[in-house]
């Protein structure tokens, strides 16, 4: 799906979120509990708390701003399906996509800052955009993770270490492979020496001290795996914390930077 298609179908979209029966109720509505009603009925917010209070606080202080600002109607309908659908690409995923968000909050502003049949329509001015982003910033993605933790369902990581018995398995493979060379021995010198009362050597000693060695060894590679494996985890959430860093970087200059200059063309 190229850009121009994508950008058509989010204009179709925004314009099937707030129909103009609804925003005239909307307009009718001046207190605070009579809008989050209306709105409610709006978009259909069914949601336990505290995501319901949350998600009608966003649309009201929306309808606010756009009152604050003397939008029309038909621009207070666009802002608030803009701000709904920012917030659904959000909550899309757990995962960090506040890039995504914000390219997608860009595209679907200049959809309606630029006129361009069928594709956009310049429903707001250079100014108006300059005063949206603003506080689209300030309102939403300033607090976007908040939003993410509410809305989305949280993932947790078990991590779990099993060691494999290894030196246990070598161990009996040895004696199987011994026993019948002490048997054939000990057989041998059952025929060719009488027997008497000295009791025969016990190879209980020798065993006794690999299996004291090996336990050694397991604890020596027990602890030296938990240590690698402690050093991977300090390794690799230092790494995760510099590139959310350089992430948020990322934002803040992109916030600061302009749109490109569209509004001269057709």
């Amino acid at each position: 799906m190229d850009a121009n298609t994508k950008a058509l179908k989010a204009k179709v979209m925004l314009w099937t979120d707030v129909s103009y029966h609804d925003m005239e109720e909307i307009s009718k509505m001046q207190s605070i509990p009579d809008l989050e009603s209306a709105l409610c009925s709006v978009f259909g917010v069914h949601l336990p708390e505290p995501k319901r209070e949350v998600l009608l606080e966003m649309y009201v202080q929306t309808v606010l701003f756009c009152r604050e600002r003397n939008f029309k109607k038909e621009q207070t309908s666009a802002l608030l399906s803009i701000i709904k659908s920012i917030h659904e690409a959000n909550i899309e995923t757990p995962l960090d996509n506040i890039e995504q968000c914000f390219k997608y909050c860009k595209d679907l502003i200049l959809c309606h800052s630029v006129r361009r049949p069928p594709f956009s329509i310049n429903l707001f001015s250079s100014e108006e955009v300059g005063s949206i982003l603003q506080y689209i910033h300030n309102s939403y993605l300033r607090h976007y993770k908040l939003y993410k933790y509410i809305f989305t369902t949280q993932l947790r990581l078990d991590l779990s270490l099993n060691y494999s018995e290894t030196p246990d398995q070598e161990e009996p493979t040895m004696e199987d492979s011994s026993a019948p060379d002490d048997e054939n021995l000990n057989e041998k010198e059952t025929e060719s020496a009488p027997t008497t009362d000295s009791p025969p050597p016990t190879q209980e000693a020798s065993i006794e001290e690999p299996e004291g060695t090996t336990l050694g060894l397991k604890s020596e590679l027990k602890a030296l795996i938990e240590k690698e494996v402690r050093e991977q985890m300090v390794l690799v959430s230092g790494q995760l914390d510099q590139r959310m860093k350089d992430i948020a970087d990322q934002h803040n200059s992109a916030l600061a930077s302009p749109l490109p200059n569209h509004w001269g063309k057709k």
